[in-house]
Order: C-alpha cells, then structure tokens, then sequence
C-alpha cells in the first residue's frame, strides 16, 4: 500500500476566519505531490519522463524582505525613486505570480530570514528577519507573507516557506529562541489555515549556522518539533536543506516528510541524477518526494541539463537565479524584478511550460 501523507484532517471548526474559504491544500502519496487530493499535472510526460506528481519551484525568498541595517539599507534602493520599499516588493512579487503560474510553477520558496540579497556572501550585515531576538515574529514580515500565501492559495499554488537562514540565525538569542521562532513560525501557519504549505526549517543547514541546533547533527530535533505541532488536528509537512551537493544525513532523512536538495555547484547534470538515487539510499529513506529548491545551473537550451536530469530520476526541480548584471535582474537580490523580463528566466519558463504542459 502506498503511503499517504497529508496536512491534516480540515478541523471541525475553522481555525480562523480565513481558513474555511482556503482552496488549496498540499498532501504525499508515495514520491507524488497531490493538490486537492489529485497529483500535480496529473497525466503529464515529457521525453517520456514522468512529470506527474512533481513539484516544479523556484527560490524566490525575498519576497517579504526588509534591511533593519540603516548602514546598509541604501544598498536596495530602487532606481527610480532612491529609496527601498519593503511593501513595494511584496506588492510586485504578487502581481508577478498569475504569470508564474500560467508557465506551470507549482511551488516557491520563501524564507522568514530570506537569503544573500547579494546572491553569495560571507559578510551579511544587513538585518532580515521576521523573527526577533526571543523568537518572536514581527507583524510587518508576517502581513507581507500572509499575503503572498493568500495568492498562492488562490492561484493553486503550495509554497515552501523557509525559517532560519544562515546569514540571519545569529539574531537569534539563543536555542530557546530559535525552538520557540520555530513554534511560532508553525503555529501561525496553521491557525491562519493555510493547507497549501509545505515547511523547510533552514536553508543549507550544513552552511555556517551559529546554533547548533540547526546545524546537521541536530537539525533533525527541530523538523521533529515541527511535526509535533497540531492546530485543530492538523501539522505541517516538514523537512530542511542542504548546501549544493551534499546528501541529506540518516537523521535528517528518517524524520522527513519530503527531501530537499540543492544543485548549486554541480556543473555536470550527470551528478545530479546520482545526488538523487544516493538520496535513496540514505539508511532511513522510504517512499518520500525529493525535491531540489535551489539550483544555479540552467543551459535550458541544451538537451540534457540539471533540470532534466533531476526530473529523469522523479525529483522535482527549482531554478535559483542570483542574476546576471549587477546582481539585479535575477530573483534574489533587491531591488528585485519580479517579472519574466531575462533570457534566462524566458528560457527556464519556457522549457518548465513545454515540460508541465500548462
């Protein structure tokens, strides 16, 4: 019998006013998403490669982003007016999801803590985080993201939403802080009633974290907090990430509802099919979707690339686009144009359109 994973049972009654009108609600079966209890592009090939049941995404984690840095906040200003604007961003990243969606994106990730808005970092002075210091969340960031999830239930879509980043994590006090972000992070997310989420923890949790919690050898406890967390009989699907490469620990692989990989520095496709069936193999595994939500890599005109290579081993795939000029025309670094508006971007749209066929 196939296993079948969902959010969890619709609770008696509502859990707040918004949840009884949600549209969208994201499950597991086996190695398939499921939307609304049917698999994703359901019926759907390419090349005669299996597409149903993927999770075709993209990063596009600064969607709520703001800099709390007044040294280094002038550095995301838009060209047009000279200033940044927090809900400017997040007003463009919505209107830009119809069109998204239309090209057969399925999935994004967003993150409470974002990413490089310079694409790669060591030094990250900037302050992005929907979480303060003792683990609690800031209304401006949560009302941005509720918003973009809201859009994202309309639109069918499921993101994947994102807690720690290794740039931000050091904001936090201390353990307790970050378990109860964590809680905090899950508990809104439920009792607002979202049923289309799918949780990350942390973004890359091998990469440079200050807690030890959400570094590779603990990592596992706080997914196990997640799970544990139920509103009106529900809980989120959880798991974490990990750097470009690198295959998830046993720890990590046992208590996870879907498995996240990263591409990023993999220059052979070949090594990403292998990432994939090594990811089967980690003690632990059972039937479970994986999924890459972060790859630089495109060469979409060629015939065999990271893309494809990991849809050929039934693993979804997500396009992370730093940019190209100055760092400000790809998805990661502010001021961002949301739109389809690069030969990059029209190339991977274009080719996840041909693929998902919608």
């Amino acid at each position: 019998m196939k296993r079948r994973t969902f959010l969890g049972l619709a609770p008696a009654v509502p859990v707040s006013l918004g949840a009884a009108a949600r549209r969208t609600e994201i499950s597991i079966e086996g190695e398939q998403f499921l939307i609304n209890g049917k698999p994703t592009y359901a019926g759907r090939s390419y090349r005669g490669l299996k597409i149903q049941g993927l999770l075709m995404n993209a990063r596009l984690v600064q969607g709520i982003f703001d800099d709390r840095n007044p040294e280094t906040r002038a550095r995301w200003a838009y060209p047009d007016t000279g200033v940044w604007d927090p809900e400017r961003n997040t007003r463009e990243f919505i209107a830009a999801m119809p069109q998204w969606r239309s090209h057969g994106l399925l999935s994004f990730t967003i993150n409470l803590q974002g990413g490089s808005p310079e694409g790669y970092s060591k030094q990250q002075p900037w302050h992005n985080s929907a979480i303060e210091a003792d683990g609690s969340l800031r209304p401006d960031y949560m009302n941005r993201l509720e918003r973009i999830l809201d859009r994202a239930d309309e639109l069918g879509m499921a993101p994947i939403v994102g807690v720690f980043y290794f740039g931000q994590d050091e904001r936090l006090r201390d353990e307790n802080a970050v378990r109860r972000g964590l809680e905090n992070a899950v508990r809104w997310i439920l009792e607002k009633g979202y049923r289309n989420v799918l949780l990350e923890v942390n973004n890359e949790c091998n990469v440079r974290y200050d807690h030890a919690i959400l570094q590779p050898g603990r990592v596992h406890e706080l997914i196990e907090l997640a799970k544990s967390i139920r509103v009106g009989g529900r809980r989120l699907l959880v798991g974490t990430s990990y750097g470009g490469g690198t295959i998830p620990g046993s720890n990590v692989v046992a208590v996870s509802d879907f498995l996240l990989m990263h591409g990023n520095g993999v220059g052979d496709p070949r090594r990403i099919a292998e990432m994939v069936r090594q990811a089967r193999k980690v003690q632990g595994y059972r039937p479970m979707p994986i999924l890459f939500n972060e790859d630089d890599h495109y060469d979409f005109d060629k015939p065999y690339n990271n893309m494809i290579a990991a849809v050929s081993e039934y693993a979804s795939w997500g396009y992370f686009d730093p940019g190209q000029s100055n760092y400000r025309d790809g998805y990661q670094c502010p001021p961002v144009n949301w739109g389809i508006n690069t030969e990059r971007k029209r190339q991977f749209f274009a080719l996840l359109k041909e693929m998902t066929g919608e």
